[in-house]
């Protein structure tokens, strides 16, 4: 096929392969724990990232995920200081990074082409450093979620039991957030930082809307982000699209579809009684 003539291809799907496997495995848990808007704010914050890189010559991907970490670490403290109002930090924390990047974007102007890359996604800009920085970065976040499986999946259904249990559960908290925010960092460079979030939302919530259970609401919700990553850059080297919007919306076409199958089939369960199942659950 012709696609796979060029070298940028198939460093492309290399790399999109890996961000479509970590990101609905970290989204599942994101939303289950019900921290979607977490992932917007870092991703935010990573702008300032890459901004910074651009204008000081550090890899952008590397600066970025140093942003997002201080940013998930700035919103573990702000928490504990909010701790009746917590969403708080999160539009602190936004703000912040928003803020920051149009300052560094107006000091560092020569850059705003190489920028608008990171906006959106390319897949023509992704090089051979950035996909060993993904890949390296993408199997150490597989390995920690792994390692942690178990107690991020009690932590996620009963925080106070498995506090009881004798989980560690800030450190782990702080640990997961943390792991989100090199994520998104490292997903940014195939759908942008724009539309990050989505990849770690959309596959999981369609996913949902199928599994009975927390194992196979994880193996479905990879199925479909591999699918949209796929589908996304045939379909942004064919017609000339922005990857991360290509990725994004094919993400978009398959929840409808299913949510259209759901309710024709009578499908879905009760929000309360799917919880109950993956409650059941007593292991990965």
């Amino acid at each position: 096929m012709e696609i796979f003539q060029y070298e940028f291809m198939h460093r492309a799907f290399l790399a999109g392969i890996i961000v479509g496997l970590i990101c609905p495995t970290v989204g599942l848990f994101v939303t289950l724990r019900r921290m979607s808007m977490i992932s917007d704010a870092l991703s935010h914050v990573c702008l300032s990232g890459i901004a910074a890189g651009l204008m000081t010559g550090i890899h952008p991907i590397l600066s970025a995920s140093a942003f997002a970490v201080a940013g998930a670490l700035a919103i573990e403290k702000l928490r504990d200081a909010f701790k009746n109002y917590s969403e708080i930090s999160i539009a602190i924390i936004l703000s912040t990074g928003v803020a920051l990047g149009a300052i560094l974007l107006d000091l560092g102007k020569g850059y705003s082409a190489n920028f608008m890359s990171y906006l959106f996604g390319s897949i023509v800009a992704i090089n051979v450093k950035d996909l060993q920085i993904v890949m390296i970065m993408g199997f150490f976040i597989l390995g920690v979620i792994l390692l942690l499986k178990k107690e991020l999946f009690y932590i996620s259904f009963d925080e106070e039991s498995a506090r009881m249990s004798g989980i560690a559960i800030k450190p782990i908290t702080v640990t997961f957030t943390v792991l989100t925010a090199l994520t998104i960092a490292i997903a940014i460079r195939v759908v942008g930082i724009l539309l990050v979030s989505s990849l770690l939302v959309l596959p999981v919530a369609a996913a949902m809307r199928l599994a009975k259970s927390f194992r196979m609401a994880l193996i479905i919700s990879v199925i479909l982000s591999e699918m949209a990553v796929v589908i996304g850059l045939f379909a942004s080297f064919y017609i000339n699209l922005a990857p991360g919007g290509a990725i994004v919306m094919t993400s978009v076409f398959l929840l409808l579809g299913t949510l259209v199958l759901c309710q024709w089939q009578r499908y879905p369960v009760k929000a309360g009684q799917k919880v109950q199942q993956y409650q059941e659950e007593s292991s990965l």
